[in-house]
């Protein structure tokens, strides 16, 4: 993956949160892991992508962070249900930016949610990008799986 691939995600959540909130995350360093290393938090929620790019990009973040964002966006429902929609639409409205940047090849499937701090089992031959997303004082992680 490519530099200005990354930098596509990492707008697409800086963008997100923009738009979302009333008030900007910041981005920590992306860095590498393998996959046999899990980054889930309470709430995941998972794109599968296909076409000519496969892999999986996931939005994991804790409970406490989505209802802080759920509330910043004037929602007063926090239940586990609202919770899960966020998560899913983190992801999905991300991995849609980034479709529009790659274009019609770069397919993306709707969202899974996971809640518990499961392993996320991503292919053992590839390696992931974690990109440290910080909300206030919440942080939230955009991992990104590609070939």
């Amino acid at each position: 993956m490519h530099e200005s691939e990354l930098q596509v995600f990492i707008d697409g959540t800086t963008y997100y949160f923009a738009q979302s909130s009333d008030e900007d995350a910041s981005v920590g360093t992306p860095y590498l892991i393998s996959n046999r290393a899990s980054h889930a938090k309470e709430y995941t929620g998972i794109i599968g992508i296909s076409g000519k790019r496969k892999g999986s990009v996931y939005f994991t973040a804790d409970a406490d962070m989505l209802k802080v964002l759920l509330a910043s966006m004037g929602e007063t429902t926090l239940t586990h249900e609202y919770l899960c929609d966020l998560v899913g639409e983190v992801a999905n409205t991300i991995s849609g930016n980034a479709r529009k940047e790659f274009g019609n090849d770069f397919l993306i499937s709707v969202p899974i949610v996971v809640v518990g701090e499961k392993k996320i089992v991503m292919p053992q031959d590839l390696r992931s990008f974690v990109i440290p997303i910080n909300w206030r004082d919440h942080e939230a992680f955009l991992v990104i799986c590609l070939e």
